[in-house]
């Protein structure tokens, strides 16, 4: 499948949303809905919710409309040219423009959007992508393989007395010598690893133990993962309680059915959290849930709607006061696919409800 048919694919979902909903035009400029549309691009110079170029779809055609600043990029660069987009284009100060040119392509102003509160339509465009397309499930599968293969070998060069702030910036060396950006990154060391869910890096020098993870991000896909060091041997009830928070972690990928609700694999990990003796734990920290091109599209809980779908990306995310166990996986009625995965830890085999998963171990340093 090459870029044109995944575009074609993208656009016949959303002018099927349109005839559904009885509008005349889409109008997406949230940062994750352009990556998706156009099929990896980047319409922003910041993280953040939005960017800088919107993507219009007609009934018969699709348009871009930005600045003079970020046209020649978004053809040149970020799909757009390729994509056959009718560019759209004032000068930077142009506060009006945008405004202008939606009127002009649509008179009715009968516009789905993806932001602000006139015609909101951002969840509705957000289960669009869901179901990943072939080329997205082979990009997907590229991204987590460089930013499994950039986290752990940032892991080996960490050494006791290293900062937490040093640890980030070389899992970040590491990233962007793959081309992965940064959406969020953790580091802990020791008691920090008990302390905090989400553990910023700080100033604090390693000891012991490290935990380091985050969520990193290429063509718009964002995979996340969790590894851990230790300089200290490992006790046999931190490698027990790793072990159970993984079968967890396993509970709920081996649950996520396409078809099923998002409940299914929440009851069946928090089942799980109960029968290894940690249910309290269980309302410590959220589970996760579906990931594509946003650090998680649902943190799932007892009340999100929907279904899930077939090629869909999920990261779970159990955690145990001291341990978390945490990779990217696309479910599909074909089976289970994971994204991120050990490629220079060591591994554990893991079988749950039939499934045999390889995780990382413990890196004993």
């Amino acid at each position: 499948m090459d870029i044109i048919q995944e575009f074609e694919i993208k656009l016949s979902r959303i002018r099927a949303l349109m005839e559904r909903e009885n509008l005349d035009g889409v109008f997406l400029k949230r940062q994750d809905d352009f990556a998706w549309l156009s099929c990896g691009g980047r319409n922003y110079v910041g993280a953040g919710d939005m960017g800088n170029c919107g993507l219009l779809v007609t009934v018969n055609g699709h348009h871009a409309i930005t600045n003079n600043i970020e046209a020649p990029r978004m053809l040149i660069e970020e799909n757009l040219g390729t994509l056959g987009f009718s560019m759209h284009k004032a000068v930077w100060h142009d506060g009006s423009f945008e405004a202008q040119v939606l009127s002009q392509l649509v008179p009715s102003q009968n516009i789905g959007y993806d932001f602000g509160t006139t015609r909101n339509i951002a969840e509705a465009i957000k289960r669009l992508r869901l179901d990943l397309t072939e080329a997205e499930i082979v990009r997907y599968a590229a991204i987590g393989e460089d930013a499994s293969f950039a986290m752990e070998t940032a892991a080996f060069s960490i050494t006791p007395g290293d900062t937490e702030y040093f640890v980030a910036g070389t899992i970040m060396k590491q990233m962007e010598d793959m081309g992965l950006e940064l959406v969020s990154c953790m580091v802990a060391a020791d008691d920090r690893i008990s302390d905090y869910r989400h553990p910023l890096p700080t100033s604090r020098q390693i000891k012991g133990r490290v935990q380091i993870g985050g969520n990193f991000r290429r063509n718009g896909l964002v995979v996340c993962m969790t590894r851990y060091c230790n300089f200290e041997p490992i006790s046999e009830g931190l490698r027990k309680q790793y072990r159970d928070n993984q079968i967890i972690d396993c509970t709920y990928i081996a649950n996520s059915i396409p078809g099923k609700s998002y409940q299914t694999p929440l009851l069946a990990g928090k089942k799980a959290y109960e029968e290894l003796g940690y249910g309290d734990e269980f309302d410590k920290h959220h589970q996760g849930g579906p990931i594509g091109y946003a650090g998680r599209d649902y943190r799932v809980d007892f009340k999100t709607p929907g279904v899930i779908a077939d090629h869909q990306g999920f990261c779970w995310n159990p955690s145990i006061t001291g341990t978390k166990s945490e990779d990217t996986v696309i479910i599909s009625k074909n089976g289970i696919h994971m994204v991120t995965k050990p490629t220079r830890f060591p591994t554990v085999e893991i079988e749950v409800d039939g499934h045999t998963f390889v995780r990382p171990d413990i890196l004993q340093m």
